[in-house]
């Protein structure tokens, strides 16, 4: 049974000036055209085809990946779709870097934050061991990401093996939201000064050092002009763990101490290393899998409370390892290839 295309496009879902453009197009021709006065007409059968056609533009698929995708069977238009997804993710956390660096270029006034000096010498002091070795060659990851906005604030550091992220919810903001870079080791060495002040107030300007101050005191910090990694894509793509365990942190800690890579078997109850240690546990799923001993005890370290959840989705990719009691500062640490 044949419909005009105004009957046809309430049925698909799509506007006639769209099928028109369509069969312009070449991707859905009628099925009828009247010779006499052109009216277009379609049948029945090509509406399975249209509504995918409707779904593919709606996720804003370009028109000649839609012109495979329409031809092709059904496994073969999830793969599409899933590329699709990757560019668009890709894109997104492009635009994000791009339009916080813009935000951060355009400030006229200063952006202020203000929060207690205890959590912001905490965040520094769980952050800052993350970022590399200050060099020439690697100015940007000797850097701590500052990450200004009225909910919250982020610090962030990485040196590509272990990535540490504190968040700290501001008692003020004011102003438009921004990063900034600053270097690690001066970041550290406020640290101590920081703790004893009740708030210290963050004062960013795009191009002027980072003030902090609290009461008469003022403590100011370099910035560096630089592109920062996308930390947040790496923390969006993370696959969801297929191994979840929680376990004593300075025992889990203890049984590190004098070794250089360690090799962890973990199932639902324990945690593994050879026949010689074994630590209770909680979770799910099981896993074996390598660390540098020295990269996983810096983020063990780092973290506060008496225990620590491990979340693993692979043995060759990104551990999380996070405060049990803290659920605002997480670490990301990069397993090693263990032989056999």
């Amino acid at each position: 049974m044949r419909v005009t295309i105004s009957e046809f496009a309430r049925l698909v879902g799509l506007a006639p000036s769209a099928l028109r453009f369509y069969d312009d197009c070449g991707l859905l021709p009628p099925a009828e055209v009247d010779a006499a006065n052109g009216y277009r007409y379609y049948d029945q059968s090509q509406r399975a085809r249209a509504r995918l056609l409707r779904d593919l533009r709606e996720i804003d698929l370009p028109l000649p990946e839609v012109r495979v995708a329409l031809d092709a069977d059904p496994s073969e238009v999830a793969e599409v779709v899933r590329a699709h997804l990757r560019t668009l993710e890709a894109r997104s956390a492009a635009t994000r870097t791009a339009a916080a660096n813009l935000l951060t270029q355009l400030l006229a006034e200063h952006t202020t934050a203000v929060l207690g000096g205890p959590e912001l010498a905490s965040a520094i002091r769980q952050v800052t061991p993350t970022a590399a070795v200050h060099s020439e060659d690697n100015l940007v990851l000797s850097c701590v990401l500052i990450e200004l906005g009225p909910d919250e604030l982020s610090f962030v550091a990485t040196d590509r093996y272990r990535m540490a992220v504190r968040t700290v919810r501001p008692v003020e903001f004011g102003g438009a939201s921004g990063q900034v870079l600053v270097p690690a080791d001066q970041l550290a060495a406020v640290s101590r000064w920081a703790a004893a002040g009740d708030i210290v107030r963050i004062e960013a300007r795009s191009g002027e050092r980072v003030r902090l101050a609290y009461g008469d005191e003022v403590r100011e910090l370099d910035t560096i002009d630089a592109e920062y990694p996308a930390y947040q894509a790496i923390l969006d793509n993370l696959t969801p763990p297929a191994c979840r365990v929680v376990v004593d942190r300075l025992n889990l800690l203890d049984a590190l101490t004098g070794r250089e890579v360690v090799a962890f078997d973990i199932d639902p109850e324990a945690v593994r290393i050879g026949d010689e240690v074994k630590l209770d546990a909680v979770g799910s799923g099981s896993v074996r899998i390598g660390f540098t001993a020295g990269l996983l005890a810096a983020a063990l370290e780092a973290s506060v409370g008496p225990d620590v959840l491990l979340e693993i989705c692979a043995s060759d990719r990104p551990a999380v390892v996070r405060s049990a009691d803290q659920g605002t500062f997480t670490t990301l640490v990069m397993p090693v290839r263990l032989d056999g």
